[in-house]
């Protein structure tokens, strides 16, 4: 499958292409960039303006095989020199670019919705032209996207806290193609290999996100589990199927609370309840209904905890959480499988886990011996 670019990338490549013209003086039709991932971008350009003292050209999104809303949007960069001898690059967003509102975003509020890898991405190309024409004076950067604005309603903007637009966004500077079969055919595969170790419990988790906690809470590097991405019903399913006699299901707060209500796909595009079965747990507990309405008007989950341990309810929602991520783990696998779970945040380490999970930990790590 073919890959795609950011529109981190497509940002860099038009401010580089458009810092170019403005210095130059010359039009270009093509520009080449390098990629955190090491691949090198050469869109073309298209929509070129050059005045004086403003450029401006776009570049059209190529998402690849990858399904993303924005594929063949264009990604503007207007370009200006500013006569401060500072030699900076400034940027900001423009038309259909969001607007930061809310804190516990990568960028603070009041700040265009430009993630900190694309704005490097921006700035290191921007400079390299700079450094080719020996510019010494500031150039001002305005990422615009014309379509953005109508194209954030599609997404989780408006329920983040980013007002007006689309966000500039990656950090590897590539869209990978999310093919659903081809992910869990990678997960049978993982699974399939683990199982013909001899291996009679599968250690699964979404990512490796909370790799270091792991290690120094439980002795486990994450590294070994198989990693399930959003797919943890299907993953059961393979597990069993496979022959295993269990599954250790290790994940972060903010994905495996949706399997308290039962969600077994958590990727956002299908299901995103995470305030309102934390909420849910709240009511269940006792909490005062301040500290509901704040848990479901946080960004995060650790944001919504903190109002939990607030009100004093931390603990007895996790064991209530708990048991619903079990209920519905079990009655996901159905009879004669063992499936235990530990959930953790970064910022509060263990938050919870279900009966047996440490017994299985230790069967698993003992096995290893």
């Amino acid at each position: 499958m073919r890959h795609g670019f950011t529109t981190g990338s497509c940002s860099a490549a038009a401010a580089k292409a458009a810092t170019y013209m403005l210095l130059s003086g010359r039009k270009k039709n093509t520009i080449h960039i390098d990629t955190p991932a090491g691949i090198v971008y050469e869109p073309e350009l298209v929509d070129i303006t050059i005045d004086e003292n403003e450029v401006s050209c776009a570049v059209r999104k190529d998402s690849g095989d990858d399904p993303d809303i924005t594929d063949k949007t264009l990604i503007y960069a207007t370009v200006t020199r500013v006569c401060d001898g500072l030699g900076q690059v400034y940027i900001d967003g423009g038309k259909g670019v969001g607007r930061v509102t809310r804190p516990g975003l990568d960028q603070k509020p009041g700040n265009a919705a430009i993630n900190s890898v694309p704005r490097q991405m921006i700035c290191a190309e921007v400079s390299q032209v700079m450094e080719l024409y020996d510019c010494q004076d500031s150039i001002r950067v305005i990422i615009s996207v014309p379509e953005g604005e109508e194209l954030a309603k599609k997404t989780f903007n408006p329920r983040l806290g980013i007002e007006g637009g689309i966000s500039i966004i990656g950090t590897s500077g590539i869209v990978e193609p999310m093919s659903t079969r081809a992910i869990l055919d990678t997960i049978r595969v993982e699974l399939n290999q683990m199982r013909e170790e001899g291996h009679t419990i599968a250690v699964v988790s979404p990512g490796n996100y909370g790799l270091d906690f792991m290690k120094s809470h439980y002795d486990y590097n994450l590294d070994e589990a198989v990693k399930c991405s959003n797919y943890i019903g299907e993953t059961i399913d393979m597990a069993k199927e496979l022959g295993f006699e269990g599954m250790l299901l290790v994940g972060h707060i903010g994905k495996l609370i949706k399997v308290s209500g039962g969600i077994m796909n958590t990727h956002s595009r299908e299901a995103d309840a995470r305030m309102e079965l934390m909420a849910a747990g709240a009511v269940k507990c006792g909490a005062p209904m301040k500290c509901v309405v704040d848990i479901i008007d946080s960004l995060t989950t650790e944001e919504a905890y903190k109002y939990l341990i607030d009100c004093g309810v931390a603990e007895s929602t996790m064991v209530y959480i708990m048991n619903k991520i079990d209920f519905y783990l079990h009655k996901r696998a159905g009879d004669g499988f063992n499936i235990e779970c530990i959930v953790y945040s970064n910022e509060y380490g263990l938050m919870g886990q279900t009966a047996h999970a440490e017994d299985m930990l230790d069967t698993i790590r003992s096995s290893k011996e």
